[in-house]
């Protein structure tokens, strides 16, 4: 047996589980304080509020529902169409079309909300909630901008809920395994790390000059929300939203939350300090210069983030890669075995080997694959019943604040948001700048520029225009006050 294998089969019980023991008591980031506001006595059953129940939001009230101490007891969709399959399943729940008539009505009736409606009203969704002293559930990206996230973040300490994102991997055992792996230090000091995704593989936005008429069962006024106002173009809903910045947050919003989680979770960094970007395939050649026209997401981007140690051992570089283009593919891999799975992955690169897993931190294995084989390592960090990142965030609520864990809580959900939506502050800036006549062009830089990222004031300190995409304007009517 050569020296590596001999260290890897020789791996001291002792010294890991005294890392082991540090990243169970790290791995989730829960303050603990007393019984207070938001708790609910353990006889009690979860009374939930759907806000966005079609897609997305009509799987996350099924999840919530297959406890036996939950009600669905209200929902809320702007569009009819999207809700009709939740409310024949819910029959008995209260409908709504505006989420601040039902939490006016129905504040006395609820615990919690499960939010799932498009990016750019997650975050008045979820503080609207809040403020309320309801627990939350708020699906990924947890935030349409940076601002949002640090703001939700702040609220999760100010009002005592129960918080959840929606990044179900965070709760998977595959994070948790490849925590171990690396707290046994077999693969060195990682100073690298490539991660990508198969996304997009919703239809890209396309501009549409037609006029349309806004189907009766949708409030599209409702819809817009926070966003400027525009009229109603079919490619906008019910799905296509991801692809318009003013509504989704591209590739990197839909799916780092649930790729780069491990990396957040798992290596000593918070905030980056340097971003830059390649973008390819936009509609640049095409558009009219347009103050109604909304932005869409460009086709395929590759960012990458600087991001200084915690411990003060230098940096560690994280690229993302999506639309197709992909890192390299190891040298220790051989042909046939697979690089991630469909959705994407991520390959910690260290200073004695490397670790991949797929989408979710799912199926983590060193590689060489073979080395894996003579891995003996003990968990030393709890598992989720059943992986289950739904009812982790029932039965907490239940148990009350402070009483409970969940994998993905605000006060770690707020950071790792806006550590991912400063890659698209680097994409926007890359793809436009506002002129001092108000109209969108082809920003000059047109090419990789590396914008140098102040996180503890929120502000790219060396591209003043980039700022914008920090920090977005509410259309009148709306407002995140704390």
């Amino acid at each position: 047996m050569n020296k590596r294998n001999q260290r890897l089969a020789d791996i001291s019980r002792r010294k890991f589980i005294k890392n082991g023991s540090l990243a169970t008591a790290s791995f989730f980031i829960v303050p603990r304080h007393v019984l207070g506001r938001g708790h609910i006595a353990p006889s009690d059953k979860l009374n939930i509020a759907g806000i966005g129940v079609g897609g997305k939001g009509k799987g996350d009230l099924a999840s919530f529902a297959k406890s036996p101490n939950v009600n669905i007891v209200a929902l809320v969709d702007v569009d009819d169409r999207q809700s009709v399959d939740s409310r024949k399943r819910f029959p008995k729940a209260k409908y709504y079309k505006d989420f601040r008539e039902m939490l006016s009505k129905e504040k006395n009736n609820i615990d919690a909300c499960s939010i799932s409606t498009p990016d750019h009203t997650h975050a008045v969704a979820t503080l609207a909630a809040m403020r309320l002293g309801k627990h939350v559930y708020t699906q990924k990206p947890l935030t349409h901008d940076i601002y949002e996230a640090r703001i939700l973040a702040q609220a999760a300490k100010k009002y005592k809920v129960i918080t959840q994102m929606g990044n179900q991997g965070g709760s998977g055992n595959g994070v948790r395994r490849m925590q171990e792996i690396y707290n046994t230090g077999i693969i060195g000091h990682v100073d690298k790390v490539l991660a990508w995704t198969n996304r997009p593989v919703w239809p890209q936005a396309i501009p549409d000059p037609a006029t349309y008429k806004v189907p009766k069962e949708l409030d599209f006024d409702l819809w817009l929300g926070t966003a400027p106002k525009v009229d109603y173009k079919p490619n906008y809903l019910p799905w296509n939203w991801r692809g318009w910045w003013p509504y989704g947050t591209g590739a990197l919003g839909d799916m780092a939350c649930h790729i780069l989680d491990p990396v957040f979770r798992i290596l000593p960094i918070d905030f980056p300090d340097s971003v830059e970007c390649s973008v390819a395939g936009t509609w640049t050649f095409i558009l009219k210069e347009s103050d109604n026209n909304p932005d869409w997401t460009p086709f395929s981007t590759n960012i990458h983030l600087n991001y200084p140690r915690k411990d003060g051992k230098g940096d560690i570089k994280v690229s993302w890669y999506d639309g197709g283009i992909m890192p390299e593919v190891p040298d220790e891999l051989q042909p046939g075995e697979a690089f991630g799975n469909s959705d994407g992955g991520v390959l910690f690169i260290g200073s004695k080997g490397k670790l991949l897993a797929d989408c979710y931190g799912a199926n983590p294995r060193l590689l060489p694959l073979k080395d894996n084989q003579l891995l003996n390592i003990p968990e030393t960090i709890a598992r989720v019943p059943d992986e289950d990142h739904y009812l982790q965030w029932v039965n907490a609520c239940i148990a009350g604040y402070g009483n409970a864990q969940t994998s993905s809580p605000f006060e770690y959900a707020g950071p790792f948001t806006e550590s991912i939506l400063i890659g698209n502050v680097a994409i926007r800036s890359w793809m436009f700048r506002d002129n001092p006549g108000g109209k969108r062009t082809a920003d000059k830089y047109n090419g990789r520029k590396k914008l140098l990222w102040d996180a503890a004031n929120m502000r790219i300190t060396n591209y003043d225009p980039a700022n914008q995409f920090v920090k977005r304007v509410y259309r009148e009517g709306w407002d995140l006050t704390l």
